[in-house]
């Protein structure tokens, strides 16, 4: 495979064997982000779990205290007046049994769903089709909710849901290449943290094993995973 001359260029500097601080990381990061489109920064956490074993599942939430930068579609299963709210919270899409027939029928325009209690059992039926996405509401992750202007507005404003892949690995978004050096390592201590706290009873031994960054188009530079904790809460 021939790398482009952007590419090589972006990976100047960065050596792929070394750890480094995470302040020193956001900042090759931001240099090499170099796109048309302000890239994505996403992380990767390589966690000591077998998601196999449901004692070591990992998933959750997070709001992201700068916000995520993207624009998220929000589509909400709901009747009357929690339909209402949904709407007056900024949902993109609203509805009940006709949504699950658009839904059936193909057409799956937004980013994150949100369902009522009451609807869940229809909403079930579109498991094979919002699961594999991992659009599937979650009472977990603030999803199936009464409250759906909390759950609304959170999806909007930069929460977000993570969940462990099959090689124990955790990845998301955490911000976009504009931000500031300070507004993401306060969105990637916010993530770190939060899946920090969601290490299942089952996980033995060491838990965050490796964690590296990257812009949608830049190399990944590797993470001293202890730099992404204040020194008060440092774990092994």
């Amino acid at each position: 495979m021939t790398l482009g001359k952007r590419t090589i260029k972006a990976r100047e500097g960065v050596d792929r064997e070394k750890l480094y601080p995470l302040q020193d990381a956001v900042k090759m990061v931001k240099e090499r982000a170099k796109a048309k489109f302000d890239e994505t920064i996403e992380i990767a956490m390589n966690l000591g779990v077998d998601p196999r074993h449901a004692d070591q599942m990992v998933r959750g939430v997070v709001n992201l205290p700068n916000g995520s930068g993207r624009s998220v579609r929000v589509a909400v299963f709901a009747r009357g007046a929690k339909a209402d709210e949904a709407k007056a919270a900024g949902a993109d899409v609203v509805g009940a049994e006709d949504l699950v027939e658009k839904v059936q029928g193909g057409a799956i325009d937004f980013d994150r769903v949100v369902a009522t209690p009451d609807l869940m059992p229809l909403v079930g039926r579109l498991g094979k089709v919002l699961g594999p996405r991992g659009l599937m509401p979650n009472p977990k992750v603030g999803t199936v909710t009464m409250d759906v202007t909390t759950a609304v507005k959170g999806a909007k404003g930069g929460s977000v849901e993570f969940r462990v892949e099959k090689a124990g690995i955790v990845q998301a978004g955490v911000g976009k290449a504009s931000f500031s050096e300070e507004k993401l390592v306060e969105n990637i201590r916010a993530f770190a943290d939060a899946v920090q706290k969601s290490r299942p009873a089952g996980a033995k031994g060491h838990y965050i094993n490796r964690v590296a960054i990257s812009s949608t188009m830049g190399p990944g530079v590797k993470i001293v995973p202890a730099s992404l904790f204040p020194e008060s809460q440092q774990t092994h």
